[in-house]
């Protein structure tokens, strides 16, 4: 996950890639495909009878392969969409602990010397926390980063269509960092079946 790049110093790939190395790069893959591709016609004109029918029976193989791995991905992703729907009312029940909305079971309202008048509700720094024991997050966190971080109420994921891909919404409450609420990252995926980010979008 990363957030908005105003409030978080996350690099992209797209900062390190413009439109045009793009293009480069996928003309470059394209024209050493071709040319695989004519190595392979020659090595297999090369082969014995024998030993190319065993070559053509091996492609069948994959084919047949290929055919089952299509499934699979149209499964998992109906698979993936029931289980997100299954996750909703967790995350709804998370949202409301976190951010003070719902008590938990066990909380007593008793005050005590040791406890401030004013306690605060819910799981401060939450959001905060959870990302800096996060391998990958921990590093890309700055402390100008972990100040905004303090704000974060909810994080959202939801898949999108056209383009393939998937979006993250980062809500925050009233802060002195940035005005919107709501900062979103959207990442368009050049193949979702074997992800490959294309670009994303902040």
């Amino acid at each position: 996950m990363s957030g908005d790049k105003d409030a978080f110093n996350v690099s992209d790939l797209t900062s390190a890639l413009n439109e045009e190395n793009r293009a480069d790069l996928v003309n470059a893959l394209k024209n050493k495909i071709q040319s695989l591709a004519g190595q392979h016609s020659d090595v297999l004109e090369s082969l014995t009878p024998n030993v190319r029918k065993r070559v053509e029976v091996l492609r069948e193989i994959q084919g047949q392969h290929d055919e089952l791995e299509a499934k699979f991905f149209e499964e998992r992703a109906a698979l993936e969409a029931k289980y997100q729907k299954m996750y909703q009312p967790l995350y709804t029940k998370r949202f409301e602990i976190v951010n003070g909305v719902t008590e938990v079971e066990g909380i007593t309202d008793e005050k005590t010397a040791e406890t401030e008048e004013d306690e605060e509700k819910g799981v401060p720094g939450f959001w905060l926390n959870a990302m800096k024991n996060n391998e990958v997050l921990a590093e890309e966190i700055s402390e100008r980063d972990e100040g905004a971080l303090k704000f974060l109420k909810d994080i959202k994921w939801s898949r999108i269509e056209n383009p393939k891909g998937f979006k993250l919404d980062f809500y925050f409450d009233t802060n002195p960092y940035f005005t919107n609420t709501v900062l979103t990252k959207t990442y368009h995926m050049i193949d979702e079946d074997e992800p490959i980010l294309e670009k994303a979008i902040g």
